[in-house]
């Protein structure tokens, strides 16, 4: 069985967790099926003094996960309708997260086809409300820990991807936030 990234790799500036999760593997286990692939698109949000970043109001319910240990799931409800993964970066008392934009589905592709039905393959896994619906990743993964197989929820090691295959632009869905974190270059994604 593949191997889980460890608590440790978790434990880094948000920046850097970023770009080194591009290329590896998140996995959802559903009814004994692995179901997911590798992430090949990411954005970050760090600290209280990021407009964009949840934890910009400071410490809450909702983003107190974004303050625990590094490798955590960070699961939200957005526009009365969509689930978004992130996972938690940083020492702990920090809050800062990567939103998991997309990955290349290659596992339990039947149960992704069902849960994304009437969307081309291209369609399935590419944005983060897309992701969680092709996973079944809900609320009730907020705060699993993403470096055991405990939740159903992990990211294994993977083919990390090469500066070569590395693109860097600016998040996207973020239109009310100001400068300069409207335009600071902090989603990154490998080419296909």
């Amino acid at each position: 069985m593949p191997e889980i990234l460890p608590s440790s790799f978790f434990d880094r500036d948000v920046l850097t967790l970023a770009r080194q999760l591009l290329g590896m593997r998140l996995v959802r286990l559903v009814d004994g099926r692995r179901v997911g692939g590798p992430i090949v698109e990411t954005e970050a949000y760090r600290g209280q003094e990021d407009l964009a970043c949840h934890a910009r109001h400071g410490r809450t319910r909702r983003t107190a996960v974004m303050y625990g240990p590094g490798g955590r799931a960070y699961v939200y409800f957005t526009y009365g309708m969509h689930w978004m993964l992130n996972c938690v970066a940083s020492p702990e008392g920090f809050p800062a997260a990567v939103l998991l934009r997309a990955i290349q589905p290659t596992e339990g592709l039947e149960l992704i086809a069902q849960q994304r039905a009437g969307r081309s393959v291209q369609e399935w896994c590419n944005g983060p409300a897309k992701l969680t619906q092709a996973l079944a990743i809900d609320g009730g993964f907020n705060g699993v820990d993403l470096s055991t197989r405990d939740g159903n929820l992990w990211i294994e090691w993977g083919e990390a991807a090469t500066e070569e295959n590395l693109v860097v632009g600016p998040r996207v869905g973020i239109g009310g936030v100001p400068e300069p974190w409207l335009s600071i270059p902090w989603r990154f994604r490998t080419r296909l």
